[in-house]
């Protein structure tokens, strides 16, 4: 019996929605969750390129056909969580290119289950 790959981060439909639309005015995209204080830990999308990844960040998956990505020492944190990226009204991030649109990203997230965790360990060879 194969099991379907467990994922770290998925996305609402309305997620996928916004992606598609800033995908057709700004190109490939990729995202970034934010830990910071300015924007709070909301997921900062931007076009692809444009954010410096570095060492310390960890792509966690794709959504929507983009990369995202979180920084080491934040998912040492969330390690054993499962991030549901959503869609609010409100504002976004200041650079984070949603912002115009009066809608923003929004994480939210549940832990893993156990036959969740076992599966992704065997996944990435833990």
């Amino acid at each position: 019996m194969s099991h379907s790959p467990v994922s770290r981060v998925t996305a609402t439909e309305a997620a996928l929605e916004l992606i598609d639309e800033l995908r057709a005015q700004h190109g490939e995209l990729m995202f970034h969750q934010s830990g910071g204080c300015c924007d709070g830990s909301s997921p900062m999308c931007y076009p692809r390129g444009e954010f410096r990844i570095g060492q310390s960040d960890v792509l966690l998956g794709e959504i929507g056909g983009c990369p995202f990505y979180m920084s080491e020492s934040q998912f040492e944190y969330w390690q054993h969580t499962h991030l549901i990226i959503d869609v609010v009204p409100g504002r976004g991030g200041m650079f984070s290119l949603e912002g115009p649109t009066g809608r923003r990203f929004h994480t939210r997230s549940r832990l893993f289950t156990d036959a969740e965790w076992a599966a992704l360990q065997a996944q990435e060879g833990c």
